[in-house]
């Protein structure tokens, strides 16, 4: 099974600015986090953009569903910015039946000590390649369907609903 790896950016992807003192987007760890953590599953990687999840627009998003839709392969993990990944997943999971597809990020960028990064994207690999067909998000040990999940913001953390 290939899986396909869609880059679309997120806290996953930020690395401190020692010239601002902010977070921001150099280039995507997620190649690097896959070679590390000595993942055998065969991926094949594309960056579509790198930004923050509050930043994405309707035309991102339409960019993902038809990325999505035109991939060869079943099984599609997607990064993505917690704040507005449940919105990303339910317009896919309104679109497509016929493959599996998970979204998962981090709240703590990769680049930075103890974050929940490389745990997420190990989880999310795994559960890509063991759900159905269907739409999901795989934060911090826990699958949740599309249609069924929300961020409690003021938790950090995802919740069924």
């Amino acid at each position: 099974m290939k899986i396909k790896v869609l880059i679309t950016g997120g806290t996953i992807d930020k690395a401190y600015n020692t010239s601002t003192g902010k977070l921001a987007f150099v280039e995507t760890h997620i190649i690097d986090m896959l070679n590390r953590s000595r993942s055998m599953a065969e991926t094949l990687s594309e960056v579509l953009f790198l930004k923050d999840s509050l930043e994405i627009t309707h035309d991102n998003r339409a960019l993902i569903l038809s990325k999505c839709l035109e991939s060869g392969e079943d099984a599609i993990l997607i990064t993505h910015g917690t704040d507005t990944m449940v919105e990303t997943a339910q317009l896919l999971g309104e679109n497509i039946q016929d493959k599996t597809i998970v979204l998962f990020g981090a709240m703590i960028p990769y680049s930075v000590n103890q974050s929940d990064g490389l745990f997420n994207l190990g989880f999310a690999l795994s559960s890509v390649q063991n759900q159905p067909s269907g739409v999901y998000i795989a934060m911090n040990g826990k699958v949740f369907d599309f249609d069924k999940v929300q961020k409690n913001t003021s938790l950090g953390i995802f919740e069924n609903i």
